[in-house]
């Protein structure tokens, strides 16, 4: 056997022995001289991984096995390490070293000229994928054998390297500007932020725990004020309503750790809500679904705050006397108020699977679904304004046009103040304004007769006159 033959075995018999020794990355433990020719050419590990196959496009080729080191997190393929990368068996690569040696050796180089900014990019006979190389191709990036370059990649054409490094540079324009700390450390803030609004006893402390999070996904530096309202600042399709709310949850944040800041001047629209018809109301709760249906109607019998309702259990429903029991929110007061037997029906026929009657955040994402399509069935975009906070609106708005009683719908929205009722003045006027102070007038002679009028909407005016009878009204 001549001596290249010798040397061809040899190395197959090594190939061999290496593939061997990284299986399922487990080390298996070899005599110095049965080392293995696969080892990472970035750091020397053998602790190798295998990461795929690497598919040429030349007709004929062969896959090329990719490997991933376990020690660096290394990544090339098995085309770049098929040379010895160690002067010895059994000693360990010191890659600054033993590589600067061998590229000093391989290009007669001295050592001052290789250890003083060397570039593999200048070097030759660093061969592609296509060829088998003289000497150990460590990445495209890597500019000296001795500095360790652990994130790059090998085997990248020229449009995947382009494309990394403009999302490279996405990433380190954001992460300058997020916030002071990085990501890990932004994210128990959020947490330690969270639980100091629970204990402060803030009733809405989830949605101020999410405008934070907006701020930082925005870009927004929550240890420098002048950058939220930079962040604020330029979302000109929000409302200032919404702006402001977003302060208060910053401000809240900066309290938690002792600090304060110039807020910003955003107030609160002043914009009388939408009041559809009431067979537009009628329209939505028939055309969704059995549960949304249910929780519309509702809204629209009790005139109560959409969180209200969902809180309803079971045993808050008064069957026999055709009541619910509402548990406020937002500060309202607590009140007992009547429903229809619609409603009753209604509720009968959901299945019981819970302390609560409803799953608000499924009603939330079915009640939209079905307004969209609802709009374009009956060709009516109107439907499309309505919210589960309209029925509310709707009703507060109807009740005093009925009474003129402004202490009535306080006390029938739940309303601490009676400035906050006042909105609904305001609504009534708006939404009849085509409409003069005319009523209907029937006269009842007897108690039969007055309770048909009653039963038909006609309230009660004056006592009896001088014929004998009672005058009942109604608005027209």
């Amino acid at each position: 056997m001549d001596s290249g033959e010798k040397a061809a075995s040899t190395s197959a018999s090594e190939r061999a022995l290496g593939k061997s020794r990284i299986k399922k990355g487990k080390r298996a433990t070899l005599s110095p001289a049965a080392q293995p020719l696969i080892r990472c050419p970035e750091c020397g590990s053998e602790r190798l991984w295998k990461d795929g196959l690497r598919y040429s496009k030349a007709e004929g080729a062969k896959p090329i096995q990719r490997w991933l080191c376990r020690s660096c997190g290394y990544r090339f393929t098995q085309s770049n390490v098929e040379v010895h990368v160690f002067s010895k068996p059994g000693e360990l690569l010191k890659p600054g070293a033993d590589l600067a040696e061998e590229m000093v050796r391989f290009r007669q180089l001295s050592p001052e000229e290789s250890m003083n900014g060397f570039s593999l990019f200048s070097g030759e006979n660093v061969g592609s994928h296509g060829h088998k190389p003289q000497i150990t191709v460590l990445g495209k990036r890597l500019n000296k054998p001795f500095h360790y370059s652990s994130d790059c990649r090998v085997c990248v054409s020229d449009v995947e390297a382009k494309n990394l490094a403009q999302v490279e540079s996405r990433n380190q324009e954001r992460a300058a500007g997020a916030t002071g700390l990085n990501l890990a450390d932004v994210k128990g803030k959020i947490i330690e932020y969270a639980w100091w609004l629970q204990k402060q006893g803030y009733k809405s402390a989830k949605n101020k725990v999410n405008m934070i999070k907006r701020l930082v996904d925005l870009g927004a530096n929550l240890w420098d004020p002048e950058s939220v309202k930079e962040v604020l600042a330029k979302q000109t399709k929000w409302k200032d309503s919404y702006k402001m709310l977003m302060t208060y949850a910053y401000e809240a944040f900066l309290k938690m750790h002792g600090l304060g800041w110039e807020k910003p001047r955003y107030r609160q629209e002043s914009a009388l809500p939408f009041i559809p018809t009431e067979e537009e109301l009628d329209q939505l709760i028939a055309g969704v679904g059995k549960k949304v249906g249910t929780f519309l109607q509702g809204l629209k019998d009790t005139g109560a705050d959409p969180g209200e309702l969902a809180r309803l259990r079971w045993i808050d429903i008064n069957w026999d006397a055709g009541t619910v029991n509402i548990r406020p929110v937002k500060g309202h007061d607590p009140r007992i108020l009547k429903v229809s037997e619609e409603f009753l029906r209604r509720v009968s026929t959901l299945p019981r699977k819970g302390e609560y009657v409803f799953n608000y955040e499924s009603l939330k994402s079915g009640f939209a679904d079905a307004k969209k399509r609802l709009a374009r069935k009956l060709e009516n975009p109107r439907l499309l304004a309505v919210s589960f906070t309209t029925f509310r609106h709707w009703k507060g708005t109807m009740e005093y046009h009925k009474t003129r009683d402004l202490l009535h719908v306080k006390k029938l929205l739940g309303h601490k103040k009676v400035e906050t009722t006042m909105i609904y003045v305001n609504l009534e006027q708006a939404v009849f304004t085509s409409k003069n102070d005319e009523y209907y007038v029937a006269v009842a002679h007897n108690i039969e007769e007055a309770c048909k009028l009653v039963e038909a909407g006609f309230e009660y005016v004056t006592g009896e006159y001088a014929e004998g009878g009672k005058i009942f009204r109604k608005r027209k």
